[in-house]
């Protein structure tokens, strides 16, 4: 295969970015019905905001605001998970200076743990560390009750684990954002837009099989992702393409996806901002084609 002759890095993929959606999501939860309301408001205007620019600039203020709220509502699960995804989203994004990415996405985590914990306090104990262990606290809430705690708890995790990616015992920790995850597709795949199989895409698309990789289980997941949005999250396409076509080295489908990204109408409840930036990621692909998909012979 094309990918042996490439120089192979063990690291993580961009995750985050290729799950924008899920952490621009603000799950309410069980949030006080004022906080429900300004957490959703909050969520609806970044969402469907067509200016990424606009986005960026309003959301620390936001992220003041959802502070100042919990320094009276340290139990509110809807604000937690809102903090947590605003906080993950803008590191994440629109934070280009490592140290300070780093902050921002450790509050973040921490809020996400902190939502969970509300009904599962056995996550914040020191029995969470071990995987066995932890994979039995997943069963243990493994009910639609939770599916947003669960959801948001995966994705800032694994947002974090990109913004941590030089430290390895932060990589090691992958497979329980998968748990999480799986967990979530179980309970209900279609949350969010399908948004859980597009992650699961991305770890099992990143790596051959020689590596530890499933790129086959991942086109699945993309190909699932995108059947539940009919083809409207962008995203899904977009990350097909970066990881499993190049990894494949399929130039037809990493074309393919990325023109069809390019020529969809980008404007979607919920979608809005996410798919403008896929749209960005995809014309950036697009130009690199050549420069991946060289004339080499295999």
């Amino acid at each position: 295969m094309r990918w042996q002759k490439k120089k192979s890095k063990l690291k993580i993929v961009n995750l985050l970015k290729g799950a924008l959606p899920g952490l621009l999501v603000l799950v309410t939860g069980c949030a006080s019905i004022p906080a429900n309301y300004l957490a959703s408001s909050v969520a609806d205007g970044i969402r469907n905001q067509e200016d990424v620019a606009t986005a960026g600039a309003g959301i620390p203020s936001y992220l003041l605001m959802i502070d100042g709220l919990l320094v009276k509502n340290p139990r509110e699960t809807g604000l937690l998970m809102a903090g947590a995804r605003l906080y993950s989203t803008y590191a994440s994004l629109f934070v280009s200076e490592p140290s300070r990415a780093r902050v921002l996405s450790d509050r973040a985590l921490e809020y996400a743990r902190r939502a969970i914990c509300v009904d599962a306090p056995a996550f914040c104990t020191g029995e969470a560390r071990q995987y066995d262990r932890f994979v039995e606290m997943v069963a243990a809430v493994r009910d639609r009750d939770h599916l947003a705690e669960l959801y948001t708890y995966a994705t800032t995790w694994a947002a974090w684990i990109q913004i941590h990616a030089s430290r390895w015992s932060s990589v090691a920790e992958l497979p329980k954002v998968s748990a999480l995850l799986e967990a979530v597709v179980e309970l209900d795949e279609d949350y969010d837009h399908g948004q859980a199989h597009v992650y699961l895409g991305v770890i099992n698309a990143q790596l051959p099989p020689s590596l530890g990789g499933r790129p086959e289980v991942g086109r699945a997941h993309f190909e699932r992702a995108i059947e539940l949005s009919h083809g409207r999250n962008l995203i899904a396409k977009v990350e097909f393409a970066r990881t499993y076509a190049r990894l494949m080295y399929d130039r037809t489908l990493y074309e393919r996806l990325l023109r069809e990204v390019i020529a969809a109408e980008p404007r979607r409840n919920g979608l809005t901002l996410s798919n403008v930036i896929a749209q960005r990621r995809a014309r950036k692909l697009l130009a690199e084609i050549d420069d991946y998909f060289d004339d080499e012979e295999e």
